[in-house]
């Protein structure tokens, strides 16, 4: 697991509202309401680049008389295709007034005489997508801001644009590299607000290269995970949908007003049905992830109004505590729960979503969410009705290719706190490796950002917002090693800190498997997620790249990646890679009482490669010997 530190501060993009009640885990400060995952709608989806000022006003127009900005969409995002890449000799761009009389300044200025925010689209490279993939216009070379980042943050400020989506095109094909320039836009973007006074939200859009998850938090308040939900010309599907959904879960990184992004809703847009409509924005509200709709508002169904602003959904979208939820149980394949930690004590959503062909009974525990096995209070949020109160959990019957969505109000189970030591908090304990929820009571007189390490995991810059004199929370997931000694260390300018409270969430446990010459963990390198990712060894710090949870013989790490053979080798040296989980006898595996760990196809023994014991070791496939490097322990 490489270790990759955020350095610079943040300047947070949202102001900070007044608290709304006590922290999810025990404490006697009030938590802060962090900024919430930004809502609106974007051109792409349905327009592609064929947009123009016209065009933009009858969505706005459409998005305040259907009622979306009384349910919270402020943003009016114009996406790729305002721009034909034109400069003036000041190395300003320039548009065609036929198409935005007024220029976009004027644009930006109706959104706001709406009520609305206003937001523009640029890419890091040279050329922008419209170069490389032109959607509905010709081919327009020079449509990116590389060269001209500060240039261009100043020009969307003064225009008026509150938000700006910065694609990444032009830096994949120029081969860039992603952290240093989104850093680079980033500090631009930073630059300009401080000569103009504005804020400009940044928006991320690398489509997952190099893990934005891992450095996003302290870049902007939002990244993208994958590649688009839906391409130009295409038809929303359901099963696109979940593929950007798992690629989103990244809950360690999601917390303080920084988010994980799925991409654009397809919510009422041709190919995906109402019920599966539903579904979308369930699991985008239990992720947290932000709300931008991407159907065209002026022809919209009924049921689709009433799908996007459904308030209860809205809420758990919007909740203040900021956090991401989580997968709590998979008792068959295809048949997954999630839970969020909501503001508030011993509240809960869940989604209960059923990926298979067929209905089925579904079961969430309360002991999977971190609640007491108390009667807790259900309540179907799509239904809009009370389920009742039940003790220990709640069964449903979940049709094929569908979902539940729930809000859970029971009761914490116990929570450890913790002393701060300065910056420091030693000594955390946890039942089994897996993740829990640390809240962190703090006084700050002004907004700072601190870098969050855990055990030596790929550290994350948290958000402490301005208190006031008061002592205040702020949470974050954190995933723990089985055992005492786990430890939280803050660096960089973290706030006089008081006190941590951990609140277990057992429906995430797993183990960490060590090698026993090494004494290091099998691992998925820089927490990656992509398909093919040999494992390999690295020093143990228990995170979600090193938590493997047994399931139906599988080993399951990241929710949804299982390891596997690669392409079902039975020779001496086949690599072991991470790959999509699939039920295939490649992906089983049987741990022997001899502590070799053998596969169901070839019957070979996960081995470390010419018996290295040095970190980046690759994991390989070899005949069962009984050597060293073939014993593994759990922890």
């Amino acid at each position: 697991m490489k270790l990759r530190l955020a350095l610079s501060a943040l300047v947070l993009i949202a102001g900070v509202v007044p608290g709304f009640g006590a922290a999810a885990a025990s404490t006697t400060a009030t938590a802060v309401a962090v900024p919430p995952p930004a809502m609106g709608w974007a051109s792409w989806n349905t327009f592609a680049a064929k947009i123009d000022y016209g065009t933009i006003k009858a969505q706005a127009d459409a998005l305040v008389s259907a009622g979306l900005k009384d349910a919270g969409y402020s943003y009016v995002n114009i996406d790729e295709g305002w721009w034909q890449g034109t400069r003036d000799s000041a190395g300003n761009i320039t548009v065609d007034t036929a198409e935005w009389p007024g220029g976009m300044k004027a644009i930006a200025d109706y959104l706001h005489s709406k009520g609305l925010k206003a937001g523009i689209y640029t890419d890091a490279g040279r050329d922008g997508c419209g170069y490389y993939f032109p959607t509905g216009r010709p081919a327009a070379p020079g449509s990116g801001s590389e060269g001209h980042y500060l240039q261009d943050m100043l020009q969307f400020q003064r225009w008026g644009f509150d938000f700006v989506k910065v694609d990444w095109c032009g830096g994949d094909a120029e081969g860039l590299d992603p952290q240093s320039t989104y850093r680079a836009i980033s500090d631009a973007n930073q630059a300009a607000t401080a000569q103009t006074g504005r804020t400009l939200t940044l928006s991320i859009c690398d489509w997952g290269r190099k893990n934005p998850w891992n450095w996003g938090a302290g870049t902007a308040p939002m990244w993208r995970t994958s590649t688009d939900i839906i391409y130009y010309g295409q038809t929303a599907n359901l099963g696109q949908v979940l593929t950007n959904f798992d690629q989103a879960q990244h809950p360690l990184s999601q917390h303080t007003g920084y988010v994980n992004d799925p991409d654009m809703l397809t919510v009422g847009m041709p190919g995906l049905t109402d019920a599966q409509a539903r579904t979308e924005l369930g699991l985008w509200s239990v992720s947290g992830a932000p709300l931008l709709a991407g159907n065209n508002l002026a022809t919209m169904s009924a049921a689709t109004k009433s799908i996007l602003t459904n308030r209860e959904v809205i809420a758990v979208d919007q909740d203040p505590s900021g956090l991401q939820g989580v997968k709590v149980a998979e008792d068959a394949a295809g048949l997954q729960v999630y839970s969020k930690v909501l503001s508030g004590s011993g509240k809960r959503a869940v989604v209960l979503l059923n990926r298979t062909s067929a209905a089925a009974a579904m079961t969430v525990r309360w002991a999977d969410l971190g609640l007491t096995p108390a009667t807790a209070q259900v309540r179907n949020v799509w239904g809009a009705g009370n389920a009742g109160a039940f003790a220990t959990g709640y069964g449903v019957t979940v049709p094929a290719g569908d979902s539940v969505l729930l809000t859970v109000q029971g009761t914490d189970a116990a929570a450890a706190s913790y002393p701060a030591d300065g910056s420091r908090f030693a000594g955390i304990t946890a039942a089994s490796t897996g993740l829990a929820v640390a809240t962190f009571t703090y006084s700050a007189a002004g907004t700072q950002t601190a870098t969050l390490a855990v055990n030596g995991q790929q550290p994350t810059v948290l958000a402490f917002p301005a208190t006031g004199g008061t002592p205040k929370t702020v949470s974050a997931v954190v995933s723990l090693g089985k055992g005492t000694t786990n430890t939280l260390t803050f660096s960089g300018t973290p706030p006089q800190l008081s006190a941590v409270s951990i609140l277990p969430l057992p429906g995430s446990t797993g183990v960490q498997i060590a090698g026993v010459p090494s004494g290091r963990c099998l691992d998925v390198d820089d927490n990656g997620i992509t398909n093919g990712i040999q494992a390999q060894l690295w020093d143990c710090a228990a995170g979600l790249n090193q938590t493997w949870a047994p399931v139906r013989g599988q080993l399951v790490v990241n929710g949804t990646k299982c390891l596997d053979a690669y392409n079902s080798g039975t020779a001496n040296g086949t690599d072991v890679v991470v790959w999509d989980c699939n039920g295939q006898r490649n992906q089983q595996w049987t741990f022997n009482a001899n502590g070799t760990i053998t596969n169901a196809v070839s019957g070979l023994c996960l081995d470390a490669s010419q018996a290295a014991t040095a970190n980046a070791t690759k994991i390989i496939l070899w005949t069962c010997s009984g050597g060293a490097n073939q014993q593994w322990t759990r922890r």
